[in-house]
């Protein structure tokens, strides 16, 4: 963000001028002193206004709401964007919620794996430290992880009772690991995958 310019009787007042124009607060701001400021001769005559400039400190999550809000603008959409970083589990949680998010889904969760995709390359770009980005909206990333795993189970039955092996659709590394996991303490069936991106896809097939 760029530097401004603010002013007050005295440093503290134009730092808290500063603060509400910016809409922040003091630990998440960087400023310089231009002019202390004087009270002047018996505070008549002579004094000076102190002057700082001031700017706020962009925030992974800013980052991450002004690049969403940008495509959004391009697409004519409307959405709230709420993003909160959390670097303890390293990872940056975005939730999107407005009018007709099934455009922002896309067939099979592509338009929002994309966008995800994009958001994670540009927040990254400019963050100190990577972070994992995980956007979602309507709760689709639980209810497509339910209905993998439900695929996951009904095609272990399959290739149980068949005998032959499976192939899936291509999936994503992501959708991959949810079939590969669903399966993995299964007795009789195991997963693989195989062909390279973006048509690597699950195997499933009878254990040896």
């Amino acid at each position: 963000m760029e530097y401004i310019e603010v002013e007050g009787k005295s440093v503290d007042e134009a730092l808290t001028e500063a603060l509400i124009r910016l809409g922040t607060t003091s630990d998440k701001i960087e400023y310089d002193v231009i002019e202390k400021g004087s009270s002047g001769i018996l505070g008549l005559f002579n004094s000076k206004k102190a002057k700082i400039r001031i700017r706020k400190i962009e925030t992974v999550e800013d980052i991450a709401v002004e690049f969403l809000k940008n495509v959004f603008i391009t697409m004519g959409m409307e959405v709230v964007i709420n993003a909160k970083a959390d670097y303890d589990e390293k990872v940056l949680n975005v939730e999107l919620s407005g009018d007709d998010m099934g455009v922002l889904i896309g067939k099979r969760g592509q338009t929002l794996d994309s966008l995800q995709y994009l958001l994670s390359l540009v927040v990254n770009k400019k963050s100190t430290a990577y972070l994992r980005v995980k956007l979602d909206t309507e709760n689709y990333r639980e209810r497509r992880k339910k209905t993998l795993e439900s695929l996951a189970y009904n095609i272990g039955a399959k290739v149980k009772r068949s005998g032959r092996p499976v192939k899936l659709e291509p999936m994503n590394p992501y959708e991959r690991r949810v079939i590969h996991s669903a399966l993995q303490n299964d007795k009789y069936v195991t997963t693989k995958s195989e062909g390279e991106e973006p048509n690597r896809r699950v195997v499933v097939i009878l254990k040896k």
